[in-house]
C-alpha cells in the first residue's frame, strides 16, 4: 500500500495493482457455452510451463502462453487476440477486487476469532491463557456443535472487497490506483470487476 494527496489536501491510502495487458482468448456464446462470457488471459509465460492443452487453446486464439485465465461479462463486442488494458477504467470507478487473502496457518481462538482467553494467571492457571476455555454442553447432547468457533485454518480463501475507489489511472504502465485495501499478499493475482 502507499498513499497519495487528493486536490483538497487530503491522504488517502490506495494500493497500486498492474491491470494487464490482458488477452482474450476465448468468446463464449449462449449457443454454445450455455451462457456469454469473454475469457481473457494475463501474465507471460513460456512453452515449456504451459501444459499442452493449454498450448492448443493459445494457438487457436493465436497468443503466446499465459500464465492465468479468467472470464468476464462483458457488454462489449471482443474478437480473439484483443487487448484488453487499463483504459477500461477511469478516474472515479467503482471496483469489486477479488482475491485470495494471505495464508496465516493453524491459529488458535485468540488469533483466529479475537476471543479474550481464559484470563489471568490467578486460580490456578499456568499454561492457558490462551485456551478457548469450556467447550460444549452437558451428557446431552454430548457433543460439541458444527460451526463452533475453534482453532484451525487461517486465511487462504477467496474474498471480495466490494466498492473501491479508482483514484488514478496510469496507462503507460499498466497500474490503477485504488482506495482502499484489498485481499491477497504481494505479487498475487486479482480480479477487478466493475
Amino acid at each position: 500500500m502507499t498513499s497519495v494527496f487528493s486536490v483538497e489536501g487530503k491522504n488517502m491510502p490506495c494500493t497500486v495493482i498492474e491491470a494487464g495487458p490482458c488477452v482474450v482468448t476465448q468468446l463464449k456464446n449462449v449457443e454454445k457455452d450455455g451462457y456469454s462470457a469473454v475469457q481473457i488471459a494475463y501474465d507471460e509465460t513460456t512453452e515449456k510451463h504451459a501444459s499442452n492443452s493449454l498450448m492448443g487453446h493459445f494457438k487457436k486464439a493465436g497468443v503466446t502462453p499465459k500464465r492465468k485465465l479468467a472470464e468476464f461479462g462483458f457488454d462489449e463486442e471482443y474478437n480473439l487476440g484483443d487487448v484488453i488494458n487499463v483504459e477500461l477504467f477511469t478516474e472515479g470507478d467503482w471496483v469489486d477486487v477479488t482475491g485470495i487473502s494471505k495464508g496465516k496457518g493453524f491459529q488458535g481462538v485468540v488469533k483466529r476469532h479475537g476471543f479474550a482467553g481464559v484470563g489471568g494467571q490467578t486460580h490456578g492457571q499456568h499454561n492457558r491463557q490462551r485456551k478457548p476455555g469450556s467447550l460444549g454442553a452437558c451428557s446431552y447432547p454430548s457433543r460439541v456443535f458444527k460451526g463452533k468457533r475453534l482453532p484451525g485454518q487461517t486465511g487462504g480463501v477467496q474474498v471480495k472487497v466490494l466498492n473501491l475507489k479508482v483514484i488514478k489511472v496510469i496507462p503507460e504502465n499498466n497500474l490503477i490506483l485504488v482506495k482502499g485495501s484489498i485481499p491477497g499478499a504481494k505479487g498475487s493475482y486479482l480480479k477487478i470487476e466493475k
